[in-house]
């Protein structure tokens, strides 16, 4: 995965590696400094995905082509109160073969 920087309030972090359909992913939101995040809200496009959660970890499984785009997430971070992540891109590449219906 991407670093985290201590320094950030709340960073979205996505794998380094090459995704392809088909794939699981799992993108974590995390405080600055290890904090505990709550209330967790994930971001694609814009468009709220599943309201608030406990988790602050977002699974995309199967991997799909229209799961590529702009990530973030929102939460409530110990001390900071609501916090804000940077947008990541995450780039699905549809190189596996498909299964046979």
């Amino acid at each position: 995965t991407r670093p985290l920087c201590s320094t950030d309030n709340l960073v979205l972090q996505a794998p380094a590696r090459v995704l392809l359909e088909g794939d699981t992913v799992t993108l974590r939101c995390r405080g600055g400094w290890n904090v505990l995040v709550t209330w967790v809200t994930f971001y694609h496009e814009e468009k709220e995905q599943g309201g608030h959660r406990n988790e602050s970890e977002l699974s995309l499984s199967p991997l799909q082509l229209n799961h590529s785009g702009r990530y973030r997430c929102k939460g409530w971070v110990s001390s900071w109160g609501w916090k804000e992540s940077a947008p990541v891109t995450v780039t699905v590449h549809g190189e596996h073969p498909q299964p046979p219906h």
